[in-house]
């Protein structure tokens, strides 16, 4: 949790930069002062929520995200990583609004350790213990090159692995992977002619395996690895867009599954 806050309990509906709720989908488990600044319920839909000045001691604004906890995971998506991304709940899809130039990257030929690294906005959970897969179905909506949406996991600030559906250098929607050990990779795989693709991260023992599919049946193995840094990690949602004014990424019909497929490279 975000410390030096004071924690005030909520159900939250909000605004794009905030969080959003759509027929009790999606709820805000804490509502937090921050930095000094005031955070409190919005107020836009009449009859789920009202005006609660005696709480804050004053007027009430849009809510900023402490704790987003959703039906299909069963552990709370945290905000980390700087600028937040605006988060939304509409009709049960998460969708993430990026800032301008945010982006996880560490370049292999940048100027060394001294450097300070790209960040980006998240929301990321700690899931519970043993294998599991985490699976989103992904749009973007596409203006620069390399935005994108993306399922994370998370270690350590040079530990980390991203599986992307991004704009490419060419103008077409692209999964791409980078695996983050010291130094990023980066690794462009197929063109996407839809709109929309599904992603999948699979943790298999001490491996992490990323997929992607067209119809969140068949599995297509994009990626097999290991992270080199033993710890805590969290798994999560990311919306980028490095060279742009920002963009914003939907993730529906999220699934967290228990236990790994027996077979990585059968489609399954």
């Amino acid at each position: 949790m975000i410390p030096d806050e004071q924690a005030v309990p909520a159900r939250v509906l909000g605004a794009p930069g905030q969080v959003g709720d759509d027929a009790g989908v999606g709820e805000v488990a804490e509502v937090r002062h921050v930095d000094g600044e005031v955070h409190g319920l919005a107020t836009q839909h009449a009859g789920r929520l009202a005006a609660r000045p005696d709480i804050v001691g004053g007027p009430w604004h849009t809510t900023r995200v402490a704790t987003l906890k959703l039906p299909s995971l069963p552990f709370p998506l945290e905000p980390a990583g700087s600028p937040p991304p605006g988060c939304r709940i509409l009709h049960g899809a998460l969708i993430l609004t990026a800032a301008a130039g945010t982006d996880l990257f560490v370049d292999p030929a940048g100027p060394g350790d001294a450097a300070p690294l790209p960040d980006a906005g998240r929301l990321v959970g700690l899931p519970p213990a043993g294998n599991f897969t985490l699976a989103a179905r992904v749009s973007v909506d596409f203006a620069s090159v390399y935005d994108a949406g993306v399922l994370l996991v998370h270690v350590a600030e040079r530990q980390w692995a991203k599986l992307c559906f991004e704009y490419s250098p060419q103008q077409r929607p692209t999964l791409v992977t980078v695996v983050t050990r010291g130094t990023s990779d980066d690794c462009n795989s197929d063109e996407v002619n839809d709109g929309t693709v599904w992603l999948r991260i699979t943790r298999s023992g001490a491996a992490w395996a990323f997929h992607a599919s067209a119809d969140g049946t068949w599995w297509r193995l994009l990626r097999y690895f290991a992270l080199e840094e033993p710890g805590l990690f969290r798994v999560g949602f990311l919306a980028q867009s490095p060279t742009g004014p920002g963009c914003a990424a939907t993730f529906d019909q999220i699934t967290f599954c228990s236990g790994a497929p027996e077979n990585l490279r059968d489609g399954s």
